[in-house]
């Protein structure tokens, strides 16, 4: 699983790097909601990810023991996810919906940018 961690490792920089971003432009642009929401939507898409990384190691774990498999928590990221959208329905003057929903794909996103980047690496 070292490749696994490794692959975290630079998928995390990436999300603080965009939360860092975020942040910023909460802080100094007129767009707070938008912001807010990305900030809002990007922190649970990084607790998702590092929630999918978690069970994937239990997962491989398991499997390696013989042992009976259980889900990857896919329950718990969607539950996430309602209630993210939960959230920003209740506070619409705080978060702007869409942008919390741009925010929670936002993990999706980089683990593709990741994957591209890090296979042209190799292939060079």
């Amino acid at each position: 699983m070292p490749d696994l961690q490794a692959m975290f490792t630079r998928q995390r920089k990436w999300m603080f790097f965009l939360l860092s971003f975020y942040v910023l432009g909460w802080g100094f642009t007129a767009y707070q909601p938008i912001f807010l929401g990305l900030i809002f939507g990007t922190s649970l898409s990084f607790f998702n990810l590092w929630l999918m990384v978690r069970k994937t190691e239990q997962f491989s774990v398991n499997v390696l023991k013989g042992k009976k498999v259980r889900s990857l928590g896919s329950f718990s990221r969607m539950a996430t996810g309602a209630l993210a959208v939960i959230v920003a329905l209740r506070y619409p003057e705080q978060f702007h919906l869409i942008s919390v929903v741009i925010g929670l794909m936002t993990s999706y996103i980089v683990i593709m940018i990741d994957f591209f980047i890090h296979s042209l690496k190799i292939h060079k």
